[in-house]
């Protein structure tokens, strides 16, 4: 029996007050048996128990959705005139169409844009010029190309091997590190 294949993506966006989704699903609309009705989108943000239902019809039609601090319940005051920044950690996306119970995908999504920021801000501090630099600067980069595979790494661990805690923990040591490496007067 065909069914609607339900899959989205989360792109990495560099925006702090932004997260979009993109659905990437395959819907069986050619089958008027099966109609595509009751799209809800759930996001439990980190450090909450509980999601925000949000009404996914527009989702569904124009295929994304941007969703701001208001959106997802974080802010409740200035809503449209200011955006306040949406926190890194594990975002829990669950998208389902009627039969709602049955037809849903889940997906555990680890935000790091605050922490990508940070290392981008960094590496505009290194000074390099088309040359071999010198040994302090290759220490440098050093640094930052593994505090870059922490990220990386606490993505997979959260994402593709289902593995939160280890994920995060590698995350926030990531975070750690960055941090020696911006501080100004350590």
């Amino acid at each position: 029996m065909a069914n609607h294949v339900l899959s989205l993506e989360v792109p990495q966006v560099m925006n702090e007050c932004i997260f979009k989704i993109l659905d990437t699903s395959v819907y069986q609309t050619a089958n008027p048996a099966i109609p595509v009705v009751c799209p809800t989108l759930n996001i439990t943000v980190p450090g909450f128990g509980y999601s925000n239902q949000i009404d996914a019809t527009n989702f569904y039609n124009d295929g994304f959705i941007t969703l701001t601090a208001c959106d997802l319940q974080l802010q409740t005051v200035d809503c449209g005139t200011k955006y306040y920044n949406l926190p890194d950690g594990i975002y829990i996306i669950k998208y389902s169409v009627s039969p709602n119970e049955t037809v849903y995908v889940e997906y555990n999504h680890l935000r790091i844009t605050h922490a990508l920021n940070m290392y981008y801000k960094v590496l505009c501090d290194v000074d390099l010029a088309a040359c071999d630099p010198p040994f302090k600067v290759k220490e440098k980069l050093e640094a930052l190309r593994l505090i870059f595979m922490y990220l990386q790494s606490a993505k997979s661990k959260v994402e593709f091997c289902l593995e939160p805690q280890k994920g995060m923990s590698l995350y926030n040591y990531a975070i750690k590190l960055l941090n020696k490496l911006s501080c100004t007067n350590c």
